[in-house]
């Protein structure tokens, strides 16, 4: 008989500890990105933000008797693009159904929106958390319109309606329930956003509502079946999103522990407890009554219309980053920083443009990235444009100055404006290259300094202490290279 001990599966990093052993968390997210588009899905209204309300509101969206809807052929456009995006099975024919509801900032009394026929099916997206790469699919893509917006803080006594969101085109991205942590869930949406702003189909900007997402959590003993899910609306930060997934997951798990079950329902997520509550129990569909839309027929393009438009897509951050990979030789890290914003992206490639890759991106990167967000900046406001910090980069390539040098240099650039290279020549920040006069440094500094010679050639490492002399006699001009280079020969080290 074979006594081999059988090894063990390794335990996911992503199991949760209860009372009772290990609980694996089940996350699905459905995502609502606005339509970056002038108009509405179905009227000519503007869908710009910031405006007094209800002054972006036409009779459509105020859902006035006799009033008919007319969709708007760039909405249709922009969700085909995001489902090309998404590598997706586009439907060149899908349907427009009522779903139906009644809410005070829902004039109609049902929202335009797709169920059976969407006009995306199937796709995926790729991410990596801690190392590793997965593939989470995506069910379908549709779009919707967006209800308006209660105020519950303008009066003591009623809630007002602003209708200035009514009627704008939604996307809704639902996610299988492939998410196993908070972390993955994060970054799922993270690059869920940056494939939007990419493709321009959607500005993704949370602050403003126009991106969001319904989070549903659900946990279970490893292996077994799936357990009840609930569903956190309107989580509005990547941030809160983790928090909710936390916070819910372990609410669970400590009801199910202590004899109880969950109730299938629909939670809130409080930001300022950091802790979900409910708010009504989960509708199903045939609650909704959806039915196709008499009034819009169903919408049908051809796959040459597809075509043209996938054509005409950019470079999407995955091929970005592989391009930058292997074009300009930087690492996995530096490559996905650099490719998260495509504003980012366009800069990084503007200062790399015939240079050193790695030494313009550990500029941008650890130097003008660092810079900005210190001062809450986003790159499209940078004082240092991507012409000025390419020629600081030229400057330390050429040996003009050290990098010592180029930090002050960056510091002048960004707060004084100016080319790097006459700043460099009108101030004398030149670097000493010349050996003589780097020898002359050299040999005053030994002189001086004769006790310290001693324990540097029974103590090599002291070389140090020597070079940080010479370089603060030059102020700071002197070539490093030649600094060790010469410091070692006078030294015998």
């Amino acid at each position: 008989m074979n006594s081999q001990k059988v090894a063990e599966k390794p335990k996911s990093k992503n199991f949760i500890e209860g009372a009772t052993g290990d609980w694996e968390v089940i996350i699905g997210l459905e995502v609502h990105a606005q339509v970056a588009s002038n108009s509405k899905l179905f009227s000519g209204s503007s869908t710009g933000f910031g405006a007094p309300p209800n002054s972006h509101v036409s009779l459509v969206d105020a859902a006035m008797p006799g009033m008919l809807p007319v969709i708007n052929r760039e909405c249709v456009a922009q969700a085909i693009r995001t489902g090309l995006g998404l590598k997706a099975q586009i439907n060149t024919k899908s349907v427009f159904d009522r779903k139906n509801y009644f809410y005070p900032d829902l004039p109609q009394g049902y929202q335009i929106s797709q169920y059976k026929q969407p006009i995306v099916g199937e796709g995926e997206v790729e991410i990596t958390v801690d190392g590793e790469t997965l593939t989470v699919g995506v069910e379908r893509l549709h779009l919707e319109q967006d209800a308006g917006k209660s105020l519950h803080d303008q009066h003591p006594d009623y809630s007002y309606v602003d209708l200035n969101r009514s009627g704008v085109a939604l996307m809704e991205i639902v996610s299988k329930p492939d998410l196993r942590s908070s972390k993955q869930a994060q970054a799922y949406v993270t690059k869920l956003r940056s494939i939007l702003r990419y493709l321009g189909t959607s500005d993704g900007d949370m602050d403003k509502g126009n991106l969001r997402a319904d989070v549903n959590v659900s946990v279970r003993k490893p292996g077994d079946k799936l357990g009840t899910r609930c569903e956190i609306k309107n989580v509005n930060s990547i941030r809160f999103i983790g928090q909710a997934i936390e916070y819910e997951a372990r609410r669970q798990i400590d009801i199910i522990e202590d004899g109880g079950t969950i109730d299938q329902e629909t939670r809130l997520f409080d930001a300022a407890k950091g802790e979900t509550r409910s708010m009504r129990s989960k509708e199903e569909a045939h609650d909704y009554r959806y039915f196709p839309d008499p009034d819009l027929l169903p919408l049908e393009f051809s796959n040459d219309y597809v075509e043209e438009l996938k054509s005409k897509l950019p470079e999407l951050p995955d091929e970005k980053r592989a391009r930058f990979i292997e074009s300009f030789g930087l690492s996995a890290y530096d490559a996905d920083v650099l490719v998260a914003e495509r504003a980012s992206a366009d800069y990084f490639e503007k200062v790399a443009g015939g240079r050193d890759g790695k030494v313009a991106a550990n500029w941008v990167i650890n130097e003008l990235f660092g810079r900005l967000n210190k001062e809450g900046k986003a790159i499209e406001d940078s004082p240092v444009s991507s012409a000025q910090l390419g020629a600081i980069v030229d400057l330390i390539g050429s040996n003009a100055i050290s990098g010592k040098i180029a930090k002050d240099l960056f510091e002048i650039v960004w707060t004084e404006g100016g080319d790097p290279a006459e700043i460099v020549d009108k101030r004398g920040m030149k670097q000493v290259t010349d050996t003589g006069a780097i020898e002359k440094a050299v040999d005053a500094i030994i002189a001086a300094n004769p006790e310290k010679v001693e324990q540097a050639k029974a103590k090599p490492s002291m070389l140090g202490w020597f070079v940080g002399q010479v370089m603060k006699s030059t102020g700071g001009k002197a070539n490093p290279a030649a600094v060790n280079d010469i410091l070692k020969a006078k030294l015998g080290i």
